[in-house]
């Protein structure tokens, strides 16, 4: 590891040559990029490469016998079944699929997604005693209820079975109901732990669907495929931040295929009102223009308008309501920049900057604090919780870096949340208002021990260091064949030495970006951009060492491979 300005690179250690020897026909860059990903076995790197499942049997997942028969039996007796999902992207992604399923089973369904500034995140017990005189028999959770005993059980007072789904972290004890589908439960079987809340969702979606083509229900009302369903689950998936490695790689890789091949009328408006392109979907057109578009009915209105976007059944009802998301999402960006400036005004009240950034206001708006969290984790590399505040109680939402699992830190006060859940880089969490400085005070006790010693900075994973002549667009597209490229499963990243200054200059706007021209070994000119690194206009060079990925460029017709700048540092 070595330390450039205030950032580290760190170079993947090389894999041995064993692994080489065992995959002669794969390119030597393409292997050492699967070892790092922890592809290591011949029969995984084959199914990852060739988008193959390993284990494709919902029936793995312990609880799934449980949860089919239940749902057969209230669909047979029509029973009204609720389906009680997040407002983010996962949670809504996961309600549509079983929404969509259950209706096509013949089932009376009803969607239940809760209010974010009102009831917060998960089951409450207000809404299930609603909803359980309404009539409600069957309570499915998605992307929720692990952690949820009180309210489960208080469900199941109120007459009603649950089967929850979810994919968070698990309490030291399971909820009371009747089936519990979580992958991450110690004693199931199911093969992949990393699926998102939408891909647990989709387990159950498949094997009541496999079930009911071997024994229809005499509800049935449509034949529904599976595979209609993925590209709820790529939505999901990539939005949720899951590894996109095992199934999570397959699943997405389907899952975009079939949003280009633009069937869903909702998604494809939303593609309209984005400037999307139907056909040139990828996971960063998801991540960057559509997930924050279906995150924003649930940060600053009601995540239901999303929903009714995804079960939109034509153009004409989707489109109005795209683009109600669209304004919503421009407005989410103004007050999450704003929520950002007034964080960092209260953080920098000190003298120094704390291990653990903690800002809590009542003037922030509860939707809008985690994205603050996140572009203060980005500016200061330091835990971050932005925390709104209220009469009783204050929520909060946490955003971390590797060196320091919030989850597992909120684990350690319980004693004091009402609530909390989440992983190892984000969380939320409910907790009474006039306890937020006790809060504080051990959070930042507990990440001045954790954190102590350590360099704090951001760092750039490499995955290879290559001579800049290796770089081919063969080698380009051996790379392809890893896509979809996210969270888990990044887009190659290299290092390469001592690269020529042939020239450089600033463009964009107040030239905040760097156009370069760099030369390899052999004399080879390498079209190269640089962004928001303008700074460097002046004091370049004439070698240089960069860190960056290789991409295609497409201007004028004219198209080559382009190397997209990361960082850089002048050369030994």
């Amino acid at each position: 590891m070595e330390t450039i300005g205030i950032k580290r690179w760190q170079i993947a250690p090389p894999a041995p040559a064993i692994f080489f020897e065992r995959l002669p026909a794969i390119h030597p860059l393409i292997a050492q990029i699967l070892y790092n990903r922890g592809i290591t076995e011949s029969a995984a790197v084959a199914a990852f490469l060739d988008g193959a499942l390993i284990a494709d049997n919902p029936f793995q997942m312990q609880g799934m016998e449980a949860a089919v028969r239940l749902a057969r039996q209230a669909l047979a007796r029509g029973d009204l079944i609720v389906v009680y999902g997040d407002y983010d992207v996962d949670g809504v992604t996961a309600c549509a699929i079983l929404i969509q399923t259950l209706r096509s089973l013949g089932g009376q369904v009803l969607p239940y997604i809760p209010n974010r500034e009102d009831e917060g995140y998960g089951l409450n017990k207000d809404a299930i005693t609603t909803l359980a005189e309404d009539g409600a028999r069957l309570l499915i959770t998605v992307d929720c209820g692990i952690r949820s005993l009180d309210e489960v059980a208080w469900a199941r007072r109120q007459g009603m079975q649950v089967i929850v789904t979810d994919h968070h972290h698990l309490a030291e004890a399971l909820p009371p109901a009747e089936a519990v589908l979580n992958p991450r439960r110690s004693e199931c079987a199911y093969p992949f732990k990393d699926l998102a809340g939408v891909g647990v969702a989709y387990k159950l979606a498949q094997a009541l669907l496999r079930v009911n083509r071997q024994s229809p229900l005499p509800t049935t009302r449509t034949e529904l495929d599976e595979a209609e369903l993925l590209d709820l689950v790529a939505l999901g998936t990539v939005a949720d931040m899951v590894p996109l490695l095992g199934e999570n790689h397959v699943l997405v890789a389907k899952g975009v295929e079939a949003i280009n091949a633009a069937r869903r009328p909702g998604v494809n408006a939303l593609l309209a009102v984005s400037g999307a392109e139907v056909g040139q979907v990828t996971t960063n057109t998801i991540g960057f223009m559509l997930a924050p578009r279906l995150n924003a009915a649930g940060r600053i209105s009601e995540a239901m308008t999303a929903l009714d976007l995804l079960l939109a059944p034509d153009m004409a009802s989707a489109m109005p309501l795209a683009q109600e998301l669209d304004t919503l999402n421009q407005e989410r960006r103004t007050l999450t920049t704003d929520v950002q400036d007034r964080a960092r005004a209260l953080i920098m009240e000190t003298d120094e900057t704390p291990p653990l950034l903690f800002a809590a206001s009542a003037d922030f708006p509860h939707g809008v604090v985690g994205l603050a969290a996140s572009r203060l984790l980005d500016e200061f590399y330091r835990p971050a919780i932005v925390v709104s505040i209220e009469d009783e109680w204050s929520k909060g939402s946490a955003r971390s870096i590797p060196e320091f699992h919030i989850t597992q830190a909120l684990d350690t006060m319980a004693d004091m949340l009402l609530r909390h859940g989440g992983h190892a880089a984000a969380a939320g969490f409910t907790v009474r208002t006039e306890r937020l400085p006790e809060l504080k005070a051990r959070l930042l006790a507990l990440a001045r021990e954790q954190l102590a010693g350590l360099t704090l900075a951001p760092t750039f994973q490499v995955d290879v260091e290559v001579p800049l002549e290796m770089l081919s667009w063969d080698l380009y597209r051996e790379m392809e064949k890893l896509q979809p490229f996210g969270y888990g499963n990044p887009t190659p990243v290299f290092v390469s030495r001592r690269a020529r200054v042939r020239s450089a200059r600033a463009v964009g706007a107040d030239g905040r970006h760097l156009k370069l021209f760099l030369s390899d070994q052999q004399g080879r000119t390498w079209d190269a951009i640089a962004f928001r690194q303008g700074e460097w206009i002046g004091r370049l060079p004439d070698l240089i060492d960069i860190v960056y990925v290789l991409k295609v460029n497409e201007w004028n017709g004219r198209v080559n491979l382009q190397l997209d700048v990361h960082d850089i540092h002048i050369a030994e």
